[in-house]
């Protein structure tokens, strides 16, 4: 993250945050899927939760990533894979960010929670003039990173530690291609209305058959051909990125103001 930081153009101004999971920090709170019941229910900015909450506290809101999101003209993301797939936090905050993509900007209008009121909206006329993509015109961009099974996987392409090595075909395995194991958040951002250009949606293989231990900051940075392609990744996402100029305006971080007291 700081690599890309320190290799974006002068001018740009940058915001950076760290969503690892670590032992005692907070958690993005799960996505409660009001959409399932009402796309009125849905509410922009999520009202589910709010900031600084004691009984349901959410680093969503305590860290303001719907404000920093939207006041943002472009996004890049890097994360491992983590069993085929992006990590607990990553998945966490793009399922709570389902409401950006046509969500309810009015929750006065069902009394901040009220399925049937939010039902009523959504059938009605009115809907059509206030459903939208909240994040429309954005940029995302996406690196991931995986170890191709470590040490772990044996000359068969079967883990090392598997008995039953009959029950599976390695060659059935998904996502020959990493990058895959990403492509539920890359999809959902083109739904959204977000650009999420396939060049700038890549993967890179850090540690292969070295142990856990091994494969650490520090290693990763001597793989230098790995590292070339994420300095590639990063030259794209500013020659993507630097013509369009600026998407965000002030309204939409307005807009991103929670609406919950709790």
């Amino acid at each position: 993250m700081l690599r890309m930081a320190a290799a974006l153009p002068p001018a740009w101004q940058i915001d950076t945050e760290d969503l690892g999971n670590q032992h005692g920090k907070p958690k993005i709170q799960p996505c409660n899927a009001c959409v399932s019941s009402s796309m009125a229910l849905c509410v922009y900015p999520c009202n589910c939760y709010g900031p600084r909450s004691t009984t349901q506290p959410d680093l969503m809101w305590d860290l303001d990533l719907y404000g920093r999101l939207a006041r943002a003209d472009a996004w890049a993301f890097i994360g491992p894979t983590n069993w085929y797939g992006p990590t607990t936090n990553f998945k966490l905050m793009f399922d709570r960010l389902v409401c950006a993509a046509g969500g309810n900007p009015r929750p006065d209008l069902i009394d901040k929670k009220d399925t049937l009121k939010a039902q009523a909206l959504e059938r009605s006329p009115q809907w059509r003039r206030l459903t939208k993509n909240h994040l429309e015109g954005r940029t995302a961009a996406f690196f991931t990173y995986c170890d191709g099974g470590a040490d772990e996987i044996g000359q068969d392409g079967r883990p090392k530690l598997v008995k039953r090595k009959d029950w599976f075909d390695p060659d059935q395995e998904p996502y020959r291609n990493e990058r895959d194991s990403y492509q539920g958040l890359v999809w959902q951002c083109r739904y959204s209305g977000i650009e999420a250009p396939d060049d700038l949606w890549t993967a890179g293989v850090f540690g292969e058959g070295k142990p856990y231990a091994d494969d650490q900051t520090d290693d990763m940075m001597t793989e230098t051909g790995h590292v070339a392609d994420f300095d590639a990744w990063v030259e794209r996402f500013v020659a993507h990125v630097a013509p369009k100029g600026i998407v965000a305006a002030k309204d939409d971080e307005r807009a991103a103001k929670s609406t919950t007291n709790v």
